[in-house]
């Protein structure tokens, strides 16, 4: 009798322990959030037939999707796109207001992620030097860091710089970025001294170049590729090497890894450096929650050398599909299913290629910077006289002298007034806005307010051009992205594991609206410039 009371008290306390393993926990052990750099809303769906069951699929039937989820500013880049993600705020407030912009301090161009203070690591190169400095609120990363008195830990990943180091923000224990001119992924002094030791070992296998030693061809039998145009259009760019955009592309006497950027194998090399990171740094072992912050650059580089309906495009996504649907199945084993969360969103959209849209009779068009700099300045010329009126054009901002401006008396609504009538003679040009009277410009409020929160007076211009839609500034090959219609600010958001509901919801989400949702997730405190709100259907 005392025999058989010890064994069944040995089962249940069995059966307890079983229970508790099994039980969701009360905080995911890690947020994996995925960022894939120029993907549009309808790639989710326009790929669908061919993706497998266990990538995108899986995410969509198995988690929770966001099916209206828009960026709610201009310009739609990559470095406001991630910044924005993670802090869950505008560039009004994070200061990231595009990739580069004129900076009227030192007169000259200024990189997102640029930090002259610092220093590469893992690299000689002045790819090494960057860090968050210039982004000028906390991210959800930051805020975990601080919640958990930096037991936390949390990683960025992107073979871009400022795809890993704007999420990351600025408490990160590490981003890592690669530099296929030192055929490395690196880092920066910001973070760290030296690369750590797993870094180096990753780094010695020159995996960039086995993948490089393999031509790109499609994935699936020809016939499969429904969804794009012919593999040879005038409006395809040609990689460097190749004479003709058709398939197989082959990779030969490259004297770096820099082109596997261009392919989808650079997304491929992405996940085997996160899974790496994962393992390595002990991601997801504990019951302090984690974050990787994942970016996934190379459909961005394909999507601006051949298109959005090309066929390069569609295998990139279809690939890219096995590639999640492979870092999910390590991630149930790693970290167990049910203990970690996935979010995948796009950094921005795409236009539709301007070549493809004439084809089909679509209003689009290219415009030149240069020339366009040039009509802004003889117009000024006319008004004032000549002189060196414009600082700088650029991401649809003029710069204007404004020391200059003041000595003539010349103030920037009769700028505005005077290159207006010049402007709208171009084809392509919907309107001249004044940066600082916008909300008293006949425009729409919807893109008022788009308009208002992409400018911060510090890095911002004087006078907006707002170009018509699918016009932009672009060669005659492939696409670009950076406008407030929807091609550009509509983007996938699907959420998947840890309490994570099955379901979609219709309604508007902004792009904001991710780190405040992540910040109930957790218990910890918002962003400190957010302004987006928690999607509550998550709940």
């Amino acid at each position: 009798m005392k025999y058989s009371c010890i064994v069944a008290f040995v089962m249940l306390l069995c059966s307890l322990q079983i229970i508790a393993q099994n039980q969701i926990p009360p905080k995911p052990k890690l947020i994996v959030g995925i960022v894939v750099d120029q993907m549009s809303y309808d790639f989710l769906y326009r790929y669908w037939d061919n993706y497998s069951e266990g990538g995108f699929k899986k995410l969509v039937k198995e988690g929770f999707s966001c099916e209206n989820t828009q960026y709610n500013y201009v310009p739609t880049y990559t470095g406001p796109g991630h910044a924005s993600i993670y802090t869950g705020t505008v560039p009004a407030i994070h200061g990231i207001v595009s990739n580069d912009w004129y900076d009227e301090n030192t007169n000259t161009s200024m990189y997102c992620a640029s930090d002259k203070t610092v220093q590469g690591v893992g690299t000689i190169s002045s790819g090494g030097m960057m860090s968050p400095k210039n982004m000028l609120t906390t991210t959800v990363c930051d805020e975990l860091r601080l919640f958990t008195n930096m037991k936390s830990k949390v990683i960025g990943v992107a073979l871009k710089d400022r795809g890993a180091i704007l999420p990351a923000g600025h408490t990160a224990n590490a981003a890592y970025w690669y530099d296929g001119y030192s055929n490395a992924w690196i880092s920066s002094t910001f973070y760290l001294q030296d690369l750590p030791q797993w870094a180096k070992d990753f780094n010695a296998k020159n995996i960039a170049a086995t993948y490089l030693s393999k031509e790109w061809n499609l994935l699936l039998a020809q016939e499969k590729y429904t969804n794009s145009t012919t593999d040879n259009t005038a409006w395809e760019g040609i990689a460097i090497g190749e004479t003709t955009p058709v398939f197989p592309h082959v990779f030969t006497n490259f004297a770096n890894t820099e082109i596997i950027k261009g392919t989808p194998y650079g997304n491929s090399f992405t996940a085997d450096f996160t899974k790496e990171v994962i393992i390595k740094e002990g991601l997801g072992k504990d019951n302090i929650t984690d974050i990787i912050a994942v970016s996934f650059s190379s459909t961005d580089y394909v999507g601006h050398r051949y298109g959005n309906y090309s066929v390069e495009t569609e295998d990139t996504y279809l690939r890219f599909d096995r590639d999640i649907a492979s870092l999910i199945q390590f991630l149930d084993t790693e970290i167990g299913k049910g203990n970690y969360v996935i979010f995948l969103t796009a950094d921005h959209g795409v236009a539709p290629t301007p070549g493809y849209a004439k084809s089909v009779k679509i209003p689009s068009g290219i415009l030149s910077e240069v020339v366009l700099q040039t009509k802004i300045e003889s117009a000024i010329d006319s008004l004032i006289g000549a002189g060196n009126w414009v600082k700088s054009y650029t991401n649809q901002n003029i710069y204007l002298n404004d020391s200059m401006l003041h000595e003539a008396s010349i103030n920037v609504e009769d700028v505005a007034e005077k290159i207006t009538s010049s402007l709208l003679k171009i084809e392509g040009i919907a309107n001249v806005l004044v940066i600082d009277k916008i909300y008293e410009a006949p425009i729409p409020a919807f893109y008022k307010e788009i308009f208002i929160n992409g400018i911060y007076k510090k890095r911002s211009g004087d006078i907006f051009i707002q170009y018509e839609p699918n016009w932009m500034e672009y060669g005659s090959t492939g696409s670009t992205h950076g406008a407030h219609y929807t091609y550009d600010t509509q983007v996938p958001l699907l959420w998947y594991g840890w309490k994570i509901p099955h379901g979609k919801t219709y309604r508007t989400v902004h792009i904001t609206d991710i780190a405040p949702t992540l910040a109930a997730m957790l218990n910890i405190r918002q962003p400190n410039g957010c302004i987006g709100e928690v999607i509550t259907e998550l709940k």
